[in-house]
C-alpha cells in the first residue's frame, strides 16, 4: 500500500536499492542552490517535462494549479512506482486498491497507464511542500485535487522502474 512522509522518514523505511536514485534526485531538488531546484522553480505554469535520471528511471517535473476533484481521475501503473514530491503548494491525493475500482481506460503500455472510475472506498492524503507519496502498482491514485482552494503546485514525480 502507498506510503507518505518526508524524505528522511521514507529513506529509513524504504530499503529497496531501486529507490536510491529517486532519493538522491529529491535531495538535490530540496537543496535551494541546486540545478534541479532552480529548474523546477523556473518552469512556467502548466509545464510537464521529462528528465531522465538513468537508463531505467525518470522524473516528470511539472507545475500547475490543483483543481476540483471532478476534474481528476484515478490511475495506476504497471512498469513504474510513482514517487510524488511537492516542492511548493499543496494538494490532496486519493488512494485505493485497484481491486476495488472499475477500469475505464485499459492498460496502455506506452503510457504505462490504467484509468479507473470514481470510488467512495478510498482514502485521502494531503501533501504539502516537502511531502512525498509513494504509489505501487496496486495503488490507484487520484492526484492534483485542490484543498480548500486551488494551489499553485510545483511537483516532480519520479518513476522508479519495477523490473
Amino acid at each position: 500500500m502507498a506510503m507518505f512522509g518526508n524524505i528522511n522518514t521514507l529513506k529509513k523505511q524504504v530499503k529497496d536499492p531501486r529507490f536510491d536514485i529517486a532519493f538522491a534526485y529529491l535531495e538535490k531538488v530540496l537543496y535551494p542552490t541546486s540545478e534541479e531546484h532552480a529548474r523546477l522553480k523556473g518552469y512556467e505554469l502548466d509545464s510537464f517535462v521529462r528528465i531522465d535520471l538513468d537508463e531505467n528511471n525518470f522524473a516528470l517535473e511539472q507545475t500547475y494549479f490543483s483543481k476540483g476533484r471532478e476534474k481528476c481521475f484515478f490511475e495506476s501503473h504497471r512498469q513504474n512506482i510513482d514517487v510524488q514530491f511537492i516542492l511548493e503548494g499543496e494538494e490532496i491525493i486519493e488512494v485505493g486498491d485497484i481491486s476495488d475500482l472499475n477500469v475505464t481506460f485499459a492498460y496502455d503500455e506506452h503510457m504505462d497507464l490504467i484509468k479507473y472510475g470514481d470510488s467512495t472506498s478510498t482514502s485521502a492524503i494531503r501533501l504539502r511542500a516537502g511531502d512525498i507519496a509513494i504509489f505501487f502498482p496496486e495503488d490507484a491514485h487520484m492526484p492534483c485535487i485542490q484543498t480548500d482552494a486551488p494551489s499553485h503546485v510545483i511537483k516532480t514525480v519520479v518513476k522508479v522502474r519495477i523490473d
